[in-house]
């Protein structure tokens, strides 16, 4: 298995441990049975292992660049760091949305 491929299922197992636990403590009994509650898990579980995928490459591929510009240019580096943590807010606000979804 590549390694591609490892992190995005690392990151949808992860979002499906973090997620179910706070579903089932935060879902209202509801009369529709189970499929209210399993929608909102796949819809939160989607909003954020994608988002973590999506952070992930954001990361991978301006960390990598930062680190080329630093090594040649090193009074760049707080620039470099500010791209690199935009790209990781991606993740939060994956989060962030995930919570929202679950609370509904």
């Amino acid at each position: 298995m590549s390694s591609k491929k490892l992190i995005l299922v690392l990151a949808a197992v992860s979002a499906l441990f973090v997620l179910v636990p706070a579903a089932n403590a935060a879902a209202p009994p509801s009369t529709s049975g189970v499929t209210d509650v399993s929608s909102k898990l796949i819809a939160a579980g989607l909003a954020l292992g994608l988002a973590a995928i999506g952070a992930g490459y954001g990361i991978g591929q301006s960390g990598a660049a930062a680190i080329a510009a630093v090594v040649e240019k090193p009074q760049v580096r707080t620039t470099a760091l500010i791209f690199v943590a935009l790209a990781e807010a991606i993740a939060i606000y994956g989060f962030v949305l995930a919570l929202i979804i679950i609370g509904q």
